[in-house]
């Protein structure tokens, strides 16, 4: 092999790594990175509806949670970034309850026995909805787990999350306590 001319190595620089609207987090012991991008619900996009059935027969609509601020949260159990983030959405539901947060899990597309294996190992007690063709998942999202988006009391989506997030971090304070302000009420 021939000796060549390379400029010599740099580490990139933290802009590269995350531009803006990018948050990354370091995984401890590892070089493993999780990564979010929050963005505005497209400029001129409706908003869909949706009418998905939970693990109990119970069917959920947009409609229906009007009055209430809402995070759908699309996710699957082979995605290792929406099973890590689960436990942090759980216990931001049951910390802003009282406030009137609602968050759903929209499983998507998976045979009801694969959720409950997952949920035998890591028990979930947010609804989770049945998204078993797929079709809320193209409405609402660009199809990357996981995705969740932010819905205000009017039941219109303001923000978009692509990626895994802590939900109990600042990064997610900024993006749900603007939902949970009664100047954003019905």
């Amino acid at each position: 092999m021939l000796a060549m001319d390379f400029p010599p190595a740099r580490h990139p620089t933290q802009a590269e790594i995350a531009p803006a609207g990018v948050s990354r987090r370091r995984v401890l012991g590892g070089a493993a990175v999780a990564a979010h991008t929050a963005r505005p619900w497209p400029a001129g996009k409706p908003t869909p509806e949706f009418a998905l059935t939970d693990l109990e027969g119970k069917v959920w609509t947009l409609a229906a949670l009007r009055g209430k601020p809402v995070l759908l949260n699309f996710w699957a159990s082979w995605c290792e970034p929406c099973r890590t983030e689960m436990p942090s959405l759980e216990l931001l539901a049951t910390r802003h309850e009282r406030a009137g947060l609602t968050v759903l899990a929209v499983n998507y597309r998976e045979a009801l026995p694969a959720i409950q294996r997952f949920l035998g190992v890591q028990p979930v007690s947010l609804p989770i909805l049945l998204d078993r063709e797929g079709d809320a998942a193209a409405a609402w999202t660009p199809r990357v787990f996981p995705t969740t988006v932010l819905i205000d009391r009017r039941g219109t989506p303001r923000q978009q999350v692509l990626g895994g997030l802590d939900w109990l971090g600042d990064d997610a304070a900024e993006l749900v306590l603007p939902l949970l302000g009664r100047d954003h009420a019905a």
